[in-house]
């Protein structure tokens, strides 16, 4: 845990000293320096060339690229109010981020815009030089500092419906917090959607059909950790959020916590520290099926252990027990009491904790759902060989060079609408690697989606472009004569 974020007298000072820094080299960067998408109008409205739903750290950074491209009519949208966008003050409950300090993402190579210079310009260099890593809530305060030095446009407290397809624009459809619907025109559609962008968080039935909803809470949702205390806490799964949420529950004074994992280990092999290289980062989408297959097969199977420090956040709790080839079969209620049925034997708590990560169906979403059934998935396009099937891994949408989706039938109707929606949400993993829900890969994933979009948008326009070189008229040589002395 990091202790040597204390405000000092010079916070302020820094960060407006970095403001001045950011700006600056935002200016000497500024080439080319004016906007190049001709303007379209739907009912006499701007139709906007990029929606982006989610404004979180992939959202406002696929904004950020296509700003520096000079494709500035762009707008964010999010569902909730400034400040709660993404996991980091809402779910997440890890004390710092997973990711090494050093990486970068959201400033796409600028160096004022890194999360050092941010840290730095507040705390010091030798602070910098003493943390281990970024706690989970400066993370967020780094976001909303980004979000403000860039300008960036975002709409908070717009809830996204859905899209349909209306005369060759996508055409979105939003819910304000005051019941009020809004309907906005776009040509590209980003989804910067999250880990569960392209799905829905898993609960299994037998939790869902044995225990009263009070009574059981996913990793996902707000708990309220304090009526806990005292209480038998069970936590089902093997990944970080559940480890995380079992040391929540234990430091807020919960009676016993026992976590469960069908696997006969603790994960123990983290595949995203070997995925941090320049090759796999910015090449991996041009492998062939393959090798991709066997690549996500490889880091589905392996699966994201908790962190050193997180199981010791756990482990130093004389109450907290673990047990490994222990999957959950049946939960049911007598009395007043959790029974829940495993290999092992019976165990009895007062209150569940699900961490079973989440189920990729674009059906579940309000963003897919209107498409789902034209979507090709992976398990559309490749046949694994013997020995190597994953139904996981099938389930997961087949993507485009660009992000993306692409139809399971050449001849859908939706085959327009999709090519101009692009999956930046986990479920893009197995397609382009490491992306926008990934501080690791991001800034190879922004870039990457950036460039496909403006050059969608280019080469739609590319008629308006040539006209306009064929109008264009601008002397520059204006005088024959002698220069004036």
């Amino acid at each position: 845990m990091d202790t040597t974020t204390q405000p000092n007298a010079g916070m302020d000072s820094g960060l407006a000293a970095l403001d001045v820094a950011v700006r600056r080299d935002l200016e000497i960067i500024r080439y080319p320096r004016k906007e190049w998408v001709p303007p379209m109008e739907r009912d006499g409205r701007r139709v906007l060339d990029v929606a982006i739903i989610g404004a979180g750290q992939g959202g406002l950074a696929t904004a950020f690229a296509l700003k520096r491209n000079n494709i500035t009519n762009v707008r964010i949208f999010d569902r909730a109010a400034k400040g709660g966008e993404g996991p980091w003050v809402t779910f997440a409950r890890m004390i710092t981020l997973r990711t090494p300090k050093y990486v970068t993402g959201p400033d796409l190579g600028v160096p004022s815009l890194t999360p050092r210079s941010w840290y730095e310009a507040q705390f010091g260099a030798e602070a910098w030089e003493k943390l281990d890593k970024i706690p989970r809530g400066q993370w967020q305060d780094y976001l909303d500092w980004y979000r403000d030095i860039l300008d960036l446009p975002v709409a908070n407290d717009h809830d996204f419906q859905g899209v349909t397809w209306e005369n060759g624009l996508l055409r979105l459809t939003f819910r304000c917090p005051d019941g009020a619907t809004h309907v906005h025109y776009a040509r590209k559609l980003v989804l910067a959607t999250g880990i569960e962008g392209c799905g829905s968080w898993h609960v299994p039935d037998f939790i869902r059909d044995g225990l009263p909803r009070a009574r059981y809470a996913h990793t996902s949702e707000n708990i309220d950790f304090a009526a806990l205390k005292g209480k038998r806490i069970g936590v089902l799964g093997a990944g970080a959020s559940a480890f995380d949420n079992a040391a929540t529950a234990l430091e807020e004074g919960a009676g016993s916590v026992t976590l469960c994992l069908r696997r006969k280990e603790i994960p123990s092999i983290n595949p995203y520290r070997w995925m941090e290289n320049t090759g796999f980062l910015a090449y991996y989408p041009a492998l062939p099926d393959d090798l991709r297959w066997g690549f996500m097969r490889r880091i589905f199977e392996l699966n994201q252990p908790p962190p050193q420090d997180t199981f010791w956040r756990c482990r130093r709790h004389e109450n907290f027990s673990f047990r490994t080839g222990c999957p959950w079969t049946g939960a049911r209620m007598d009395g007043d009491e959790i029974v829940v049925d495993s290999p092992t034997g019976e165990m009895r708590f007062d209150f569940v904790i699900i961490g079973t990560g989440f189920t990729t169906d674009l059906s579940r979403r309000p963003e897919t759902k209107s498409f789902a059934s034209s979507v090709a998935l992976w398990g559309d396009r490749y046949t694994a060989p013997a020995g190597a099937e994953s139904a996981v891994l099938e389930s997961y949408p087949y993507l485009g060079e660009n992000y993306q989706f692409l139809p399971r039938r050449a001849d859908d109707a939706l085959a327009p609408m999709l090519a101009n929606i692009h999956n930046f949400t986990f479920s893009a993993t197995p397609s382009m690697g490491l992306s926008g829900a990934s501080i690791s890969g991001m800034r190879f994933g922004v870039e990457r989606l950036a460039h496909g979009l403006g050059r969608d948008l280019y080469v739609a326009d590319g008629r308006q472009h040539l006209e306009s070189l064929l109008s264009y008229d601008v002397p520059e040589l204006v005088s024959l004569d002698p220069p004036v002395a």
